[in-house]
């Protein structure tokens, strides 16, 4: 399928998909009672997880899509996550609990990047697989990553790269054939990589801060915390006319300001952090100089009050027509037993404290993810309702309650030292180039399972690798497995490993390329010349062929291939001569330094005398040209490189950082000060 004709996803968002695995001949009335059933049973299931998370824009659901086209029937949604791509993750990381748990089901996740669990994986995946021929081959299936495979000499399964399967024909081969999708173990550990801290990571990617907000916001946090999202996504994306609304305070008086603790995620807690924001005047939000030791509560309580009384400035309070109880829907009941099985409320009996609190959760998160509502309310109705539903609070036992407020969390994670971002930088390229730091090995180690006496091996090897990239032997010696490595017309493979095969040409082959290209014959070269012979579609005919069309040219062949030859040799010994005039040999260091430094201190160098004397003493000048110390020219170029580029990102750390070679920083202090200057 081109990918110019595929459907397009809104930029920062996900859209996920859980088909069915059935046995063929299914009637499809049974199929759509079966998957919606299996909503609520997966909702009830990871109710625990989402009940206390707080999502960037719009939260994880699922809704029952019926058949279309070549697509199955099957349940799924989309979640805009907007900046906080951990909600992208997350989702990932509920489809392969989802997969885990109902083996019946196989998951298909994308974004408008489309297989975006593959990029993370890049590194690993086989040559055929690219996003062009990805289409409908990716999938989680029993809390695993499955990609349907080509079909080869040891293997006959699985679908040419040139053929997209349907999802029917996809879905038959994984139920069938799974061993045969499971893919190379790196690609799984690099999906683990990132799934890696989950469920612990809900937690740990919350912040609590005090804040001083109007009494109101605070009543409506309590019952609905996960209400802070759009507040500070509409302070953050606020312009002068949403200012408007926040100069009198209609819904949230500041003279009702309380000092509170608002749990925030990482993201949201940063981009209201972050913004620099005066306050008007006519608001009433006066803050305290910046010496004051709760100058930060003021200005954040300031920032989340503003961004409250924008949302509900757009709107107004619904229908006040009191809703049903959620007791009376039909499903609340089912959906309730199904939190009992799966352990939603901790064993506590019911009247407690917790299972009121978890009960009221568990209500809010019905009504947003199972209940049908005819309605979708905006995020500022929800607010004006919520406010408009809670008793009126009592400013006096809200103020009783700041000083038993618990200590808000640490905000030091804000500040990346350049350590911090170089310690990062080489965790990611290390876990690319398989040669990497103590710490990345060590996540390796618990990735794989190792046992004690491997690890121990592992470490000692590491550490050698690790010295190794800081030597200059590595830097050539990887400088030059790059030049000789095998690249195409869609750019160049960096030798990943010491495995890589070193670089081979035939030189009749060669030799027929550049007579094509200087024009001895009318055909033009085509990148199809320079591909690989490994191509899984390689053909014996199309060899017959090329071997009798070589044998009836190849006198033709080799004359053109010595003449072009010749004519190379030419141009290199006039290009010799024209630098034998210039100085550029003095720029390079040669392997003879006794003679060369003979010939630095004579009155005229070789360059000099070279240029003294006639075209015909050519022996004179071949005899005065040293052999240079490639090496040595080598290392020194790209520190220099390393130098001028004064600690920042440039070609030369780019390409060894590609490489898997980490130089230590620069400590040379005159290379510091002229960087300075």
């Amino acid at each position: 399928m081109d990918v110019l004709q595929r459907k397009m996803i809104q930029e920062d968002m996900v859209q996920y998909k859980l088909f069915l695995i059935q046995p063929p001949g299914s009637a499809s009335q049974k199929t759509e009672e079966c998957l919606k059933h299996l909503i609520e049973e997966i909702l009830a299931k990871i109710a625990p997880l989402l009940t206390q998370y707080i999502w960037q824009h719009q939260p994880f659901n699922l809704k029952y899509h019926p058949e279309k086209g070549d697509v199955p029937a099957h349940i799924g949604g989309s979640t805009q996550f907007g900046d906080n791509v951990e909600d992208e993750w997350f989702i990932v990381y509920l489809l392969q609990q989802i997969t885990e748990a109902f083996p019946e089901l196989a998951a298909r996740v994308e974004d408008n990047d489309g297989e975006f669990l593959l990029i993370e994986a890049a590194d690993y995946l086989p040559k055929w697989l690219n996003p062009d021929t990805s289409e409908n081959r990716v999938f989680l299936y029993r809390g695993e990553l499955h990609i349907l495979p080509c079909p080869s000499k040891s293997s006959a399964e699985g679908f040419p790269h040139d053929v997209v399967p349907s999802v029917m024909q996809a879905l038959t081969l994984l139920s069938t054939h799974p061993e045969a999708c499971r893919p190379n173990p790196k690609i799984c550990s690099a999906l683990k990589k990132q799934l890696q801290g989950y469920p612990e990571k809900i937690k740990s990617g919350l912040h609590r801060a005090h804040c001083f907000i109007p009494a109101g916001i605070a009543t409506v946090l309590a019952q609905r915390p996960d209400l802070v999202a759009p507040a500070v996504s509409a302070f953050y994306l606020r312009d002068p006319v949403d200012l408007q609304a926040c100069r009198s305070f209609k819904n949230f008086p500041p003279e009702t300001r309380v000092l509170t603790l608002v749990t925030f995620t990482r993201c949201l807690y940063a981009q209201l952090q972050q913004q620099q924001f005066t306050p008007d005047r006519r608001s009433g939000f006066n803050l305290p100089p910046r010496s004051h030791p709760q100058h930060k509560a003021h200005e954040l309580g300031m920032k989340l009050a503003h961004g409250f009384e924008i949302l509900c400035s757009k709107c107004r309070l619904p229908s006040s027509e009191p809703d049903a109880p959620v007791s009376c829907n039909p499903q609340w009941k089912g959906f309730v037993e199904s939190l009992k099985r799966n352990g939603y409320f901790r064993g506590e009996l019911e009247g407690s404290v917790l299972y009121k609190e978890l009960s009221r959760s568990a209500e809010n998160f019905f009504k947003l993810s199972v209940a049908s509502k005819s309605s979708v309310l905006s995020p500022g109705e929800e607010v004006l309702k919520v406010l408009h539903d809670c008793p009126p609070f009592n400013l006096g036992e809200m103020k009783k309650l700041e000083s038993q407020l618990p200590q808000e969390d640490s905000d030091s994670w804000l500040d990346l030292t350049a350590q911090d971002l170089e310690q990062l930088l080489q965790e990611r390229s290390s876990g690319r180039a398989d040669v990497g730091s103590k710490k990345s090995s060590c996540t390796k180690q618990v990735q794989h399972n190792r046992d004690a006496e491997d690890k121990g091996k592992e470490k000692e090897d590491n550490e050698e690798e690790e010295e190794a990239g800081y030597s200059l032997v590595a830097v050539s010696q990887g400088l030059k497995n790059f030049l000789n490595a095998m690249s195409s017309h869609e750019g160049a493979e960096l030798p990943w490993s010491s495995t890589t095969q070193p670089f081979s040409f035939d030189p009749d082959s060669m030799t027929s390329a550049l007579d094509r290209l200087l024009g001895k014959n009318d055909e033009e070269l085509d990148s199809d010349d320079l591909e690989d012979d490994d191509d899984d579609d390689f053909d014996g005919e199309d060899d017959e062929e090329l071997e009798q069309n070589e044998e009836g040219s190849s006198d033709h062949a080799e004359m053109s291939g010595t003449e072009t030859l010749d004519s190379l040799k030419k141009y290199m010994d006039q290009m010799d001569q024209e630098l034998m005039s210039t100085n550029v040999g003095q720029s390079f260091s040669q392997r003879n330094p006794s003679k060369a430094s003979l010939d630095n201190g004579s009155s005229h160098s070789s360059a000099g005398a070279g240029l003294s004397r006639d075209d015909g003493e050519v022996e004179g000048t071949e005899e005065e040209i040293q052999p240079l110390d490639v090496d040595i020219n080598l290392v020194t170029n790209m520190l220099e490189s390393l130098s001028c580029q004064a600690g920042l990102a440039g070609p030369a750390s780019n390409l060894l950082q590609s490489l898997g070679i980490h130089l230590p920083p620069n400590s040379d202090p005159s290379c510091t000060e002229w960087s300075d200057k």
